[in-house]
């Protein structure tokens, strides 16, 4: 585990973008990647350079940066592709970085398939947030009455959202879905099947590891992307960003006394920003030094847990050259 002092000495160089030669495509962002697309032809699908950077995002918004970040994310979802390429094939072609992973250039599936296996969250997409207002027909769900925030739920549930690159995630049902074909029928089902089994997988696997996966979200999109193309796992698996992960042999205890589980995850961050009046819309509050330094502790933390792994850095480095080099050395 790097030291907090390490850490907070690499908040000023935090990797927050970087620009690659016109080569390499024409550069896009998200919230947190960079990408680049490339085509050697126009009747190829091409490839896709992704460098996952140290940008902060929660409420659908950018909150800041964190050190390290952009590194635990690559690698661990490099660690879980690898682990559930059997369920579903995936978009990895190479890692030549930390940072960075090149890609089949998929065609996106608009849809982030959310599977929950307990009854939690902050966000006005969370099935807490909208059973504590009284609701008890969530994504077309019922849920029953006397459920308690953190509760674990008879079997997991897929609760989808509309992927956003600009604005918030909105809340859709299955019926929502086939009946404004954003997705056949087909693929939907498939998308569910596939979906579920992942997150079957990614609780055995954290729960050899002392953790428990609460919820997470899957991106798919189809390869090639003429002709309908093959269903592949796209983005990122199992990771604080798009998971929430708690330490298994304290839940009960805390569970029972109606505390917040210890978590590895960005719930440990909305909380403070929800805390502090902030939750997506207004002024962003900016976070303390300490704190970027906890959360990027927590990140290191969860990738350690689960891969069994110590995390490598130099401090030291500069990652923008790095990921330069790496990549002109690829191309």
């Amino acid at each position: 585990m790097i030291d907090r002092k390490t850490i907070i000495k690499n908040i000023p160089k935090a990797l927050e973008t970087v620009d690659l030669p016109k080569s390499f495509g024409k550069k896009h962002q998200g919230k947190v990647r960079d990408y680049y697309i490339s085509k050697d032809s126009p009747r190829e699908a091409g490839k896709r350079v992704i460098l996952t950077t140290d940008r902060q995002s929660a409420f659908d918004r950018i909150l800041g940066f964190i050190p390290f970040k952009g590194q635990v994310l690559t690698q661990l979802s490099k660690f879980w592709f690898d682990k559930t390429k059997d369920i579903v094939p995936n978009h990895i072609i190479s890692i030549p970085d930390p940072n960075v992973m090149v890609v089949k250039n998929c065609q996106i599936i608009p849809i982030e398939m959310v599977v929950r296996g307990f009854i939690s969250g902050v966000t006005s997409t969370s099935i807490w947030t909208a059973y504590q207002k009284g609701e008890r027909v969530i994504y077309g769900i019922k849920f029953p009455n006397g459920l308690k925030k953190n509760q674990k739920l008879k079997k997991p549930v897929i609760t989808p959202t509309t992927k956003a690159e600009v604005g918030h995630d909105e809340r859709l049902t299955r019926e929502e879905i086939i009946k404004r074909k954003i997705v056949p029928v087909k693929l939907y089902k498939q998308m569910e099947k596939k979906a579920l089994r992942l997150f079957a997988r990614g609780t055995r696997i954290c729960s050899k590891a002392g953790i428990i996966l609460v919820d997470t979200k899957y991106e798919f999109g189809l390869y090639p992307a003429e002709d309908g193309g093959k269903l592949m796992l796209i983005d990122e698996i199992h990771t604080p960003d798009s998971s929430r992960f708690w330490i298994k042999a304290t839940y009960k205890k805390k569970f029972s006394e109606g505390l917040e589980p210890e978590n590895f995850d960005k719930e440990f961050m909305r909380i403070w920003f929800k805390e502090q009046g902030y939750m997506g819309d207004g002024k962003i509050p900016k976070m303390p030094i300490e704190f970027i330094a906890k959360i990027s502790e927590r990140y290191i933390s969860i990738y350690e847990k689960i891969t069994g792994k110590k995390f490598k850095v130099n401090p030291n480095e500069n990652v923008k050259k790095r990921i330069k080099d790496n990549l002109t050395a690829l191309n």
